[in-house]
């Protein structure tokens, strides 16, 4: 059963037998809003680049990220399925990054996934948005964080995987930020571990 997460909500990711789960993937979906008048109409909804990303930290520092441009961590244990330059039809995941929960190094303790729009568009041209966490093993959907409203900003910190006691745990962030790169938004993501 999937759990709708609001801003700042936080989810166990443990099994309901409290067994730990062993491989997630986190999905991105958007679509673009439709353009407006006439000649929008015509156009229909203009291509929005929207790039998922995993920055891996250990200890607060930055040590490895997957994305569109490094499909795998150093250490494999975290993979990202490929760029998607224009968005979807409202069907699946646009983007996403899978964990192996079991073979990240025991030094990482948070994986805060951010999506950012690499052409510079805004989320007011953005219709909808989520990010959710599927149980790899099962193919159910654990848990969904919806981007709600637009707004100015180019960039979304989603949302981070920390492990405490070496139980992993979800909570959702939904921070609007500013960048074209998940370089872009590191000094925004150290805010939030």
């Amino acid at each position: 059963m999937s759990v709708n997460l609001a801003k700042g909500q936080q989810i166990s990711l443990s099994k309901e037998s409290g067994v730990p789960l062993a491989f997630v993937r986190m999905g991105l979906g958007w679509q673009a809003a439709p353009r407006k008048g006439f000649l929008g109409k015509l156009l229909g909804a203009p291509d929005i680049d929207l790039d998922a990303s995993a920055v891996l930290f250990a200890g607060g520092q930055p040590v490895d990220v997957v994305y569109f441009n490094q499909l795998t961590s150093t250490d494999g244990s975290v993979g990202h399925s490929g760029d998607n330059r224009t968005g979807s039809d409202g069907e699946g995941d646009d983007e996403s990054i899978t964990v192996d929960l079991v073979r990240v190094p025991v030094q990482i303790d948070q994986i805060v996934f951010t999506v950012n729009s690499f052409t510079g568009a805004s989320f007011k041209e953005i219709e909808t948005a989520y990010c959710r966490l599927i149980d790899e093993t099962t193919g159910g959907e654990l848990a969904r964080y919806t981007l709600g409203g637009g707004g100015g900003h180019t960039a979304q910190i989603m949302t981070k995987l920390h492990r405490t006691d070496g139980t992993w745990r979800m909570a959702a962030i939904g921070e609007p930020a500013f960048g074209r790169t998940f370089q872009d938004l590191l000094p925004a993501i150290v805010q939030h571990l």
